[in-house]
């Protein structure tokens, strides 16, 4: 009987050393539930996060492919917009090339111009001379005008007076005669 009772309480001690065991245990698996708990919540947050992620993700790519088609037509327009300003620069230049022969041609007609303001001078200088001259011919032509009219009219005088005279000697000539024949 000793050895039955040194083995109940041997199986008493095993018992109570088991039941510590399963307090522990029960203890163990409350705290790995409530772990497993934690877990699942943080699996369930992080799968909620993984959705919100991907959506943005998806949002994101999105809006890159937007941005990038954006981005696309900005480069087209910033290649058209340096060909325009190539072309402007190639008529901004042929301008200034078509301004400097302009200037040029500017220059030429200015100098042309003051030739012929003085050609203009020369003659207007000439045109006064050669009025003076014709001025002092038309009065020259006047005074001979007058000349002449006082030579006519002296030449017909001289005229009536040779008629006259010569009237006279006809009349002597022939009184000489008659005197003569007398």
């Amino acid at each position: 009987m000793e050895a039955i009772k040194k083995k109940m309480q041997a199986m008493k001690v095993e018992k109570d050393n088991a039941c510590d065991r399963c307090d522990v245990c029960e203890e163990a698996s409350k705290v790995a539930k409530v772990r497993a708990e934690k877990g699942e919540d943080e699996v369930a947050e992080l799968m909620t996060k993984a959705r919100q992620i991907e959506t943005e993700l998806d949002v994101t790519n999105e809006r890159f492919v937007l941005v990038s088609l954006q981005l696309e037509e900005k480069e087209k327009s910033l290649l058209a917009a340096e060909a325009e300003m190539n072309a402007l620069n190639r008529r901004v230049q042929n301008l200034e090339e078509d301004l400097e022969n302009t200037e040029n041609k500017f220059v030429t007609a200015d100098q042309k111009l003051d030739k012929a303001g003085t050609a203009a001078d020369d003659s207007e200088r000439a045109k006064k001379v050669f009025q003076a001259k014709a001025e002092e011919d038309e009065k020259k032509i006047i005074a001979l005008e007058k000349e002449l009219k006082e030579a006519r009219e002296k030449a017909e005088a001289a005229d009536t007076e040779y008629d006259e005279v010569n009237k006279k000697l006809v009349v002597c000539e022939q009184e000489l005669e008659k005197a003569e024949e007398r």
